[in-house]
């Protein structure tokens, strides 16, 4: 076995996602602000948009709370295509949603995550990403969502403190490329140059490197990784390729734990934590398995793993690679 010291991986990870955050020398428009600024009131950030919202906005804009959508996600698509952020809000409210989306995320990764965001739109306004509401204030479930192209992302709307992703799934994905040309970089090299999620790839690969020959064996799945398609990239059954986490020595299921709470550093640290919180008082360490993939999905054939899944009856989190990053989270309430 390749030994694999608990306190030299978290080292080696922490400086993994410092070298993509402090590195990618990412400028934003002076016109966008860095940091949320909550002003002085009781009310969350997702509470003070919906509140500012007028009647014909709420028709709009707010589904019930057990509206199909809750739990849909794809790797572009709208919540309302016919009413898109510029087109729908004012420009204070466009500047309060600007605000709920940056503090979904880690503030080292602002910058890196807006400009995704923007890049890919490709300078076109039908591209332009949709918000809105699930439910109303009187919900305990009452939630903020904002989707695009390579863009979900969800919370709870009675609090600017992360409870998870609220059981509903989230996306993130990009492939670097110039705002002239969509095309440019659409397939991947093998490092993913300039793509700010990769971080998540090489800390996933730490881990596997760590595993012994046997285990690494028994997660290279042969075949495919799930399909994308909505109706199904999210289900979970109770058949599971790969390598199960049960088989794992105690040392290394603390291990995966530390990978998992690495990759998510993204998002904000609340989120982080409630989110690792139910899986480690659920126990999920002992269903989940995670398994990689070999042929078309490692690009470059240099067994640095591209594509894997990490699943059980009650999560999935599925990494695609290739020919770019899309991934997908989604845990059960």
């Amino acid at each position: 076995m390749q030994a694999l010291n608990r306190r030299r991986f978290l080292a080696a990870a922490s400086a993994a996602v410092a070298a993509t955050t402090t590195n990618s020398g990412l400028i934003l428009p002076a016109s966008v602000t860095h940091a949320a600024v909550k002003p002085a009131t009781a009310d969350s950030l997702p509470m003070q948009l919906y509140k500012s919202l007028t009647d014909e906005q709420r028709a709009k804009v707010c589904l019930p709370a057990d509206h199909p959508h809750r739990q849909y996600v794809s790797n572009w698509w709208y919540i309302h295509p016919d009413y898109r952020i510029p087109a729908t809000f004012n420009a204070d409210q466009q500047e309060l949603i600007q605000q709920i989306f940056d503090s979904l995320h880690n503030e080292q990764y602002i910058a890196d995550v807006k400009k995704q965001v923007r890049l890919d739109q490709y300078g076109q306004a039908k591209n332009a990403p949709a918000a809105g509401f699930f439910g109303t204030p009187d919900s305990p479930d009452f939630e903020f969502i904002y989707t695009g192209h390579h863009v979900t992302r969800r919370c709870n709307a009675h609090s600017d403190k992360g409870s998870g992703f609220g059981g509903a799934p989230i996306f993130y994905g990009h492939y670097p490329h110039s705002e002239e040309n969509m095309r440019d970089n659409f397939n991947e090299a093998s490092d993913h140059p300039g793509n700010m999620y990769w971080y998540q790839g090489r800390i996933f690969n730490q881990f596997v490197q760590g595993l012994t020959a046997e285990q690494q064996a028994t997660g290279l799945v042969s075949g495919d990784p799930r399909s994308e398609d909505p109706e199904q990239v999210i289900l979970k059954t109770d058949k599971l390729a790969g390598l199960a986490c049960s088989t794992l020595t105690k040392d290394q299921q603390q291990l995966f734990l530390d990978t998992m709470k690495q990759m998510l550093a993204m998002f904000r640290a609340d989120d982080v934590t409630a989110t690792m919180q139910i899986i480690e008082e659920r126990r999920l360490i002992e269903q989940l398995h995670v398994s990689w993939f070999a042929g078309r999905y490692d690009i470059g054939n240099d067994k640095v793993w591209d594509t894997w899944q990490i699943e059980s009856p009650e999560m999935v989190w599925y990494f695609r690679g290739q020919p770019h990053i899309h991934a997908y989270f989604h845990l059960k309430k």
